[in-house]
């Protein structure tokens, strides 16, 4: 054997990498591109437009559509007799409702009458005793002028010793009765003329007691009137009472809310309203009636948040303070829409309000 070792054939060479298609490095160059500068840039414009017309409007659901509403109360006291109207009636203002029991109201005007008759007959006499007393009063005045004459006829007697001295005492104190009858019945003719309020020539009906007892007629037929109670307004009617039950007089005894011009009563936080008055527009969407809008525009801001309003008010001075943010109430008047569903008070709405702020951004701004 040789000790030369055989040498091996050589082995193939490895195949060189292809080139890489220019395609496909464009490819990766525009979809670096695309993630680091055009997405960026689409985000950033999106929300630079986002941002800009963000500020124009506010919104809330926490609104609800708000009504007149008027308590029910009789203006006196009685029974039920009668309920004119049905649950949940459409009425028209003036329309009666409901009528109290008018027997005790009947009563009393006819006790009213009598009294005011008795009033004018009292009258009549109290006239009658005046000229009775001015009768008297002529009377009175003859005898003193009778005990006059006679008490000088006894001083002429007594002077000449004819009679003793206690029968001119008697003429003298004759004389001085007289005279003090005539000013009792002077006194007393007085006294009438100022009870019938001047004189008997004064007419009964300018009296004070026939003016009083007049008033009670008056305020007796007023009550009885008033047994039949009537719709201050239209609207519908709720929660009637029924035949026999008492109602006390100014105590509610049904409820009336009204059909016309309702509004929307929506309750913005405080951080919403910072460019928000009166006159701009809104949109009012109602829950019970979806794809409705109704339009209308902000009437008025309350003076003060719910919070000052409650029984309760918060006391942030005391104890600790927890920071919320609160709502301030917006009275929102809708447009006359005869094409739209009636709406009832207390539904829930969702309002949004036009406030034509504009946001800037490096001087740009979108109108």
């Amino acid at each position: 054997m040789s000790d030369v070792p055989d040498l091996a054939p050589d082995a193939p060479a490895a195949p060189a990498p292809a080139p890489r298609p220019r395609d496909a490095n464009g490819r990766r160059g525009r979809l670096r591109v695309l993630l680091l500068v055009v997405a960026p840039s689409i985000a950033a414009l999106v929300v630079a437009v986002v941002w800009l017309t963000g500020g124009r409007y506010v919104e809330t659901d926490n609104a609800y559509v708000k009504a007149d509403k008027v308590p029910v109360s009789a203006e006196v006291s009685g029974a039920v007799a009668e309920v004119m109207v049905q649950e949940n009636q459409s009425v028209a203002a003036g329309q009666p409702l409901f009528r109290l029991d008018s027997a005790p109201f009947r009563v009393a005007v006819a006790k009213a009458q009598a009294k005011l008759a008795q009033t004018r007959t009292d009258l009549a006499a109290m006239k009658a005793s005046y000229r009775e007393q001015q009768a008297q009063i002529a009377l009175a005045r003859t005898k003193l002028v009778f005990a006059e004459k006679e008490q000088q006829r006894q001083a002429d007697l007594a002077s000449r010793n004819f009679i003793s001295a206690s029968k001119l005492d008697d003429a003298r104190q004759s004389r001085q009765l007289a005279a003090d009858q005539v000013v009792a019945n002077e006194q007393d003719l007085a006294r009438i003329a100022t009870a019938l309020g001047g004189g008997p020539n004064v007419p009964v009906e300018r009296h004070p007691a026939y003016l009083g007892a007049l008033a009670e007629l008056r305020q007796a037929e007023l009550d009885l009137a008033r047994v039949e109670v009537r719709a201050s307004l239209a609207g519908t009617v709720s929660r009637l009472p029924k035949p026999g039950q008492y109602v006390a007089a100014g105590a509610t005894a049904a409820a009336l809310v009204a059909d016309e011009a309702p509004w929307i009563e929506a309750n913005f936080p405080e951080t919403d309203l910072t460019y928000v008055h009166p006159g701009q527009r809104a949109e009012v969407r109602i829950d019970t009636y979806p794809g409705r809008v109704w339009r209308g525009e902000v009437e008025s801001l309350s003076p003060a948040t719910g919070a000052e309003f409650s029984l309760i008010p918060a006391q942030n001075a005391t104890g600790n303070w927890v920071k919320i943010a609160q709502r301030v109430p917006l009275r929102i008047q809708l447009d006359p829409q005869p094409d739209m569903p009636r709406l009832r008070a207390g539904l829930s709405a969702v309002v949004r309000v036009d406030t034509g702020h504009r946001r800037s951004l490096l001087g740009l701004s979108l109108n």
